[in-house]
Formats: C-alpha cells, structure tokens, sequence
C-alpha cells in the first residue's frame, strides 16, 4: 500500500472512531454536531485513500488543494477506471453530508433515532468500502475497546418519518410558539429529501416553513417529500453485528437522471457520464453566452469557474481537452447582468501583461 494511501486510510479511521466515541458519550452538549462532522470527515478521507489505491487523482493539475468531498463522490461513482461506489452507496454519502453542511453552518434539530441511523448506517457503509477497496477487514483496524453503536434501532423508514412529522405537528399546535423548533426539525429531514432528488442546495427557512404548513394542514409526509418514499431502511444482524443501509423500495425506479431532465427519485448524483455533464468545448460557450472566445475566458477566469466542478473539468483524452457544463451558461449570463463585459476584458489584460 502507498505511503500516502495507507496516511489517508488512516486519517479516514481516526475520524471514525472519535464519530462512534461521541455518539457513545454519555452528554448531549454539542454531541450531533461532532458526530455528523467526525463521520463527513472520515468519509472524505477515505474516499481520498480509496482513489488513490485505485491509482486515480485527487488534485486537479497545477491545482494546490485535493477535490472536494462532492467530487470524491462523483469521481467514485462515475469514473469507469474505478469506479468503486454503487449509486445507494452515493446516495448515503451525499445525505450525510448534507446533514453535516446543515449542523455545521447553521440550525438542525435532529432526534436520537435519526442520529442512530445516520450513525450506524455509515458505519456499515465505511465498513463496506474499506473492506471492498483495500481487501482488509476494517474490525482488525478498530482498537478493542471501542464500543459497537447501540440503542434501540429504527428499522423502518415510515415508522421513523411517522414520528418526525407527529413531532413536527406537535411543535405547530397553536399557542406553542415554537415554530422555529419545528423549521430546526423539518430540516433533516428536507436534507435526506434533496439528496434523493438529486438537488444538493440546503432548503432555505422559506421552503421549511412551506414544508411545516403542509404537514400543519394535514398533508401525508410521502406527498411533502415524494423522494424519501421510493427509499428504505434495510437491516441486517443484531447488536454488535447490525448493519443498516438505504436502500430503494422495490418496484420503485431509482435512477441516475441526465442533467436537465425532469424530477423525480433521482439517486444520489444526476450526472451519467462525466462527458455528458460537461457537455461544452470553450467554443460552444463562448458562442451560447454571445462572446468571442477570448472574452469568454475572461469572464471564466473572473467568476473562478474554472475552480469549481460545478462548471469545468478538464479531461485527458489524447491530451488536455477542457469542457464546461451547462451551469456555466447560467452563471456567465447572470454576471453579465451586472459586470461590463469591457471592464472584465481589460482586467483580463491587465493581470496576462503581469504575468
């Protein structure tokens, strides 16, 4: 094993262990927060590990920081010289981190039965992984007194969003005053929705309280979030031994959707094949926002495009090929709304004569 995969690997199991340590711990003070982060962390590092055992890139060319986590996930879903997850597998990566994004950076209130799930089912999921990737068993990794994730386990995916959204009405009786409570409570599971959409936006306090009202009103939960309902909880073993993993319901269709058709139980990632996301030749954008190429690189490098794998990726195919997605059309059109596009060119000038 390579001295970097084998240093990730193990960044990736630290991460874990500390993730159980504090789901385990005996206060609450903080204990979501650190659980949900120390689990998106182990996951980023181990897909890092995993890429790089599978001899694929984690640094973009001339590039000073590694891809992001949404990157390692397409790249190991998607990339066929790898490919190493399946698209459930991606699916409980993406809810976990977005679960993560909403607990670190503003306001979720989740239930012990929920962090019991995201928990235990990225246990298994990591396990799952590491054993596929690396051929080791992850338990001979695990010091001996680390404690398995125990409490009573939901094995149903109904029966846990039955008891969020009993919770949720409850928080919206009249007189309570506890609305926000209720938008805190709502946003876990609007997390879990966008990632089975396909839409990884977190929900805004707007979109919860529209949420809130239609379960306030009496709206079945599978109607307020459609995506949830194509998927469930499957448990395998007891005690030490339980595993849990999301999977889709049968006689369900869950499938990757191409960028740009419609809704529906998109699983985890729309994108099909990379060429088919960044579908545009520097020229072809060029010509879809109207500019000659050389202004158009220009307005790239001034919205930093290129920085993102929203909008670019730079292929190897018998060389250096560049493409953009369709996103970059929206985002260079809107710019244009605000910045001139002579004041951008003469920037643009300005820094090449520098260099």
């Amino acid at each position: 094993m390579k001295k970097e995969v084998k240093q990730l690997r193990e960044k990736a199991i630290n991460a874990l262990v500390l993730s159980i340590d504090h789901f385990n711990r005996p206060w609450d003070r903080g204990r979501t927060e650190a659980v949900l982060i120390l689990m998106d962390h182990s996951f980023e590092m181990l897909l890092k590990a995993a890429i790089r055992h599978k001899n694929g890139k984690i640094r973009k060319q001339r590039e000073k920081q590694t891809i992001g986590f949404e990157a390692c996930v397409r790249k190991s879903l998607t990339d066929a010289s790898l490919k190493f997850l399946s698209e459930e597998q991606a699916l409980t990566l993406q809810t976990i981190n977005g679960q993560r994004d909403a607990a670190q950076h503003y306001l979720v209130d989740m239930s012990e039965h929920q962090l019991y799930f995201y928990a235990q089912a990225g246990v298994t999921l990591f396990r799952d992984i590491h054993d596929a990737v690396f051929e080791e068993k992850l338990v001979l990794e695990l010091p001996e007194r680390v404690l398995p994730i125990s409490t009573t386990a939901p094995r149903d995916l109904t029966t846990l969003f039955d008891q969020e959204v009993e919770e949720i009405k409850a928080l919206l009786a009249p007189g309570t005053r506890k609305k926000m409570n209720a938008v805190a409570k709502a946003r876990s599971l609007a997390v879990l929705e966008s990632a089975v959409s396909g839409d990884y936006e977190q929900p805004s306090d707007g979109e919860l309280k529209k949420v809130c009202k239609r379960l306030s009103d009496g709206d079945a939960w599978a109607d307020v979030f459609p995506g949830v309902a194509a998927i469930n909880i499957s448990a395998e073993g007891e005690g030490p031994t339980l595993c849990l993993r999301l999977t889709k319901r049968e006689g369900v269709p869950v499938t990757l959707l191409k960028e740009g058709q419609g809704a529906g139980a998109a699983v985890a990632l729309k994108r099909v094949s990379e060429l088919d996301f960044y579908s545009l030749t520097p020229t072809q954008l060029a010509k879809k926002v109207g500019l000659t190429s050389p202004k158009s690189r220009a307005l790239v490098d001034y919205l930093n495009l290129r920085e993102s794998d929203d909008y670019f990726k730079e292929f190897e195919i018998s060389g250096q090929h560049p493409r953009y997605s369709p996103k970059a059309i929206s985002a260079m059109t809107a710019a244009l709304q605000t910045v001139s596009i002579e004041e951008v060119w003469q920037l643009h000038k300005q820094k090449q004569g520098k260099r």
